[in-house]
């Protein structure tokens, strides 16, 4: 039985199994870049991705799937590396946090002209409603802004107005009003 297990575990070199789990996750890293760029409406982006996604896609499997019968090890590191490039493109994709987001910042009437204003003053157009909350009038801040730098924003606002109610939206189509022509560059 240990002989059975130890030879499951030593069919294969392990630089080539490093190399399977490797290229896996790269692959899928890029895929899931690739799915979140497309959902998004970065096409030619994601088409680029695409290219190299499949490239590495062909080699790896076509190396798993012709050993495999010889070394389920193999279809092992495989499916591995698939969960690391599932959780490293998801993270990677949070840090580049590709996309835009309309913040909701509900503040009451007292606070909203200088909440307004640091905020028009960071860069940000702000378009204000009016509205009632559970026990008084309230003024809902609308803002558009790139997802990368949100937090940056959201601690702005915290840091002015403690008891603000913050809701972010990620938005797939954004036409028309004002923005800022730096923060246009930076999409």
């Amino acid at each position: 039985m240990w002989q059975t297990i130890l030879d499951f575990f030593t069919a294969v070199p392990l630089l080539e199994l490093i190399l399977i789990f490797l290229a896996k996750s790269v692959e899928v890293t890029i895929a899931t870049l690739r799915i979140i760029l497309i959902g998004k409406g970065y096409r030619r982006q994601g088409t680029i991705l695409s290219f190299f996604e499949i490239l590495l896609w062909v080699f790896v499997a076509s190396s798993v799937i012709n050993g495999l019968m010889e070394a389920p090890i193999r279809g092992l590191m495989y499916s591995i590396g698939f969960s690391a490039g599932v959780y490293v493109g998801s993270l990677l994709e949070n840090r580049i946090a590709f996309g835009k987001i309309l913040l909701h910042v509900i503040v009451s009437k007292e606070k909203t002209a200088t909440t307004e204003k640091i905020v028009r003053e960071a860069g940000f157009g702000v378009t204000t409603i009016s509205g009632h909350g559970k026990d008084d009038a309230r003024t809902i801040l609308m803002i558009f802004a790139n997802r990368k730098g949100k937090e940056d924003l959201i601690r702005l606002i915290e840091a002015h107005d403690e008891t603000a109610m913050i809701v972010a939206n990620d938005v797939s189509v954004l036409k028309g009003g004002f923005i800022s022509p730096w923060r246009k560059i930076v999409k």
